[in-house]
């Protein structure tokens, strides 16, 4: 017999022989034995470590005999006998690659673990590898294929994936996601787009059914109406609710994002109706106090339309935003240009920063990147002042390197003396404007009875000119003063009836108002017993009557009573009441009273456990808590932070066919 020449295995493209017994691999170096002949450990390694697919020999690429082989010729490898073409179907389908191979790679006579590094003696079984998995990696899949819960546990990641970081529902569609999918997960089938736009509408829908559940057993539901705009040029409305759980934990939901019309003025008709329809959608109509916006120009004038029932409330960020822009003068505006443009040198030439981190550390000073600020923030133009006086000197050292920056370029950049001064007394009060905005914005703590309070203290200290301020700070104080007097009616005579100031008497820690004068606190607490008293006439009769009767009891029943007291102690509670001298008050202005004379607790105590606490002592006062202090300060508290100016980037490359299920999933995912 004559035997065919052998064709040489695709693996030698990868490997070159070193020695009788070794060969190494020429994309990482790595030596493995060699012995027989046998090629099957290089095609182990190229898989598990290179990803590289290397296909298996028929057995006319591998040569045969010219006559019918002995029968006792056994295949080379494992995977060559699973694989021959010569074998049955069914045999072949029997053979199909197991999964343990995800978990294991075979080297010589042994199989390597890659979770754990564990070597196990292969004897062309998987049972060990099944067991070694079953026992040390119970998360591994252990079939024989890719199990659909596993299948449906990646969709679900991506879907969560599109969700949390609100990209667009077509990214599943992108080539490069697909391959990324497919090498990272065996056997993966990565879904339509159609299929997660089906599985986001489904949790979609579970999330809107839950939070509906859970706004039928809240009292008082405040909403907010946040205005913004999308690329390119689309205007939306957020529609977002603030309410207070039975147990007094402060909660906030997003309801309903609408598209509003493009081009056009916007309408208090159109902003009503929008409004309105999501309380009907969500069935709250009859529950909403008050509503705080950010646009004042579009929604002020829906207070004469019939639907609108609530109050609103001015976004206090907004408020201040505007009250900052006004007292900047063209001065300071100059000066800000100019620190603006010095910032940015030191980012665009990377000479000018390596000169600026020697010079950090030279003069052993932070190593703070410079903070450029931002048009539409005006808080980052505090950040940029203070990072500037931090590296003063180590900047003025870097301008004044000839070796680093030119001498036109350091008199286009220097700033004079007199700008530093400005710079360094305007920055203290920015930065108290932007605690007083910090502090609005928290968005787990009530924060609408903290605006008047605020307001009134940097109107009275923080705004008040100093004999050593510049003339450009002092400018800025009045200016800023006037707008917020203006934008928050502070003198205005129907202040009492502000829902945040009456929030502001609900919060114990700012009960007295200490910050008004007195016909100002006197109108306050007349407006308090107002609402005690409407909320009384509201209330049941028969409630009442029940109340009064436990108060002061019947004589007829003493009379009938089977055993007359035998104690002058049981008789005084009898003709007087169990709860004579009981400290809840039962009459609604004896109520008022008592919470008024109450000493205020310390400033650092959160006013919702203080009424968890206290609520059975003022009953009525507590519902009148739950549906003021459940107000936000400002129209969407989260954007104000560094996170919630990410998520309004985001927002802005969604396709408006899904921006309202996204934008709902996104700022409900803790609810």
């Amino acid at each position: 017999m004559k035997r065919t020449v052998r064709r040489r295995s695709s693996a030698w493209s990868y490997f070159e022989q070193v020695g009788a017994n070794f060969v190494r691999c020429k994309k990482c170096d790595a030596e493995l034995k060699y012995c027989g002949g046998a090629t099957s450990t290089m095609i182990s390694h190229m898989a598990a470590k290179h990803h590289v697919s290397i296909p298996l020999r028929s057995a006319a690429a591998r040569g045969s005999w010219s006559e019918t082989p002995p029968s006792w010729k056994a295949p080379d490898t494992e995977e060559e006998s699973a694989f021959n073409p010569e074998r049955e179907p069914s045999e072949r389908r029997r053979n199909k690659r197991s999964s343990v191979w995800d978990v294991f790679v075979r080297v010589d006579e042994e199989v390597h673990c890659k979770l754990c590094d564990t070597k196990l003696k292969y004897m062309s079984s998987t049972t060990s590898m099944m067991y070694h998995i079953k026992n040390k990696h119970t998360e591994t899949p252990q079939s024989n294929s890719v199990a659909m819960p596993t299948q449906a546990q990646v969709t679900k990641l991506v879907t969560n994936m599109i969700e949390k970081d609100m990209f667009p529902i077509s990214v599943v569609d992108g080539d490069g996601f697909r391959e990324l999918l497919a090498d990272i997960v065996h056997s993966y089938n990565v879904p339509s787009a159609d299929e997660i736009t089906r599985s986001i509408e489904c949790h979609y829908h579970e999330k809107a059914a839950d939070l509906r559940m859970r706004l039928a057993t809240v009292e008082k539901v405040a909403l907010t109406a946040d205005f913004w705009t999308a690329m390119p040029s689309q205007k939306y409305i957020t529609v977002s609710c603030s309410f207070i759980t039975e147990d007094w934990q402060g909660k906030s939901a997003v309801l309903h994002t609408h598209k509003l019309p493009s081009g056009g003025q916007l309408t208090a008709e159109c902003v009503a109706e929008k409004l309105f329809s999501t309380t009907q959608a969500w069935m709250i109509a009859g529950k909403v106090p008050a509503c705080v916006h950010n646009n004042k120009e579009n929604i002020q004038l829906t207070q004469g339309v019939a639907q609108v029932t609530w109050n609103y409330v001015s976004c206090f960020a907004t408020t201040l935003q505007l009250a900052v822009f006004d007292g900047l003068s063209e001065d300071v505006l100059q000066i800000i240009s100019a620190a603006g443009r010095l910032v940015r040198h030191f980012s665009r030439s990377s000479p000018a920063a390596e000169a600026l981190k020697e010079k950090q550390a030279q003069m052993c000073l932070p190593q703070h990147k410079l903070i450029r600020s931002d048009r539409a923030r005006w808080d980052t133009v505090c950040d940029m002042f203070q990072c500037l006086l931090e590296q003063r000197w180590a900047i003025k050292a870097v301008l004044s390197d000839r070796t680093v920056t030119s001498k036109h370029e350091a008199q286009t950049l220097e700033i004079g003396d007199d700008c530093w001064q400005v710079i360094e007394n305007f920055t203290p009060v920015l930065a108290t404007l932007k605690w007083a905005t910090t502090v609005i914005s928290a968005e787990t703590e009530v924060s609408i009875s903290n605006i008047y309070p605020i307001t009134f203290s940097l109107i009275q200290t923080h705004l008040v000119p100093k004999e050593s301020d510049v003339d450009q700070v002092s400018s800025f104080k009045l200016a800023v003063q006037k707008s917020l007097r203006d934008h928050m009616e502070v003198d205005s005579s129907d202040l009492a009836s502000n829902p945040a100031l009456i929030a502001s008497m609900l919060d114990p820690r700012h009960k007295h108002l200490n910050f008004l004068m007195p016909a100002g606190r006197l109108a306050a607490k007349v407006k308090l017993h107002e609402l005690v008293s409407k909320l009384d006439a509201s209330a049941a009769g028969p409630k009442d009557e029940q109340l009064e009767t436990a108060v002061t009891p019947d004589l007829s029943q003493v009379a009938t009573a089977r055993k007359p007291p035998s104690d002058t102690k049981n008789t005084m509670m009898l003709l007087l009441g169990d709860n004579y001298s009981s400290s809840y008050a039962t009459d609604s202005e004896a109520q008022v009273d008592y919470y008024l004379r109450d000493i205020a607790p310390s400033l650092d105590i959160n006013p919702l456990e203080w009424w968890r606490l206290n609520g059975p002592r003022f009953p009525k006062l507590a519902s009148l808590a739950r549906e003021y202090l459940c107000i936000p300060g400002v129209s969407l508290p989260s954007l104000l932070s560094d996170a919630g100016q990410s998520f309004a980037a985001m927002r802005t490359r969604l396709n408006p066919e899904h921006v309202n299920m996204m934008v709902f999933l996104n700022r409900n995912a803790s609810i």
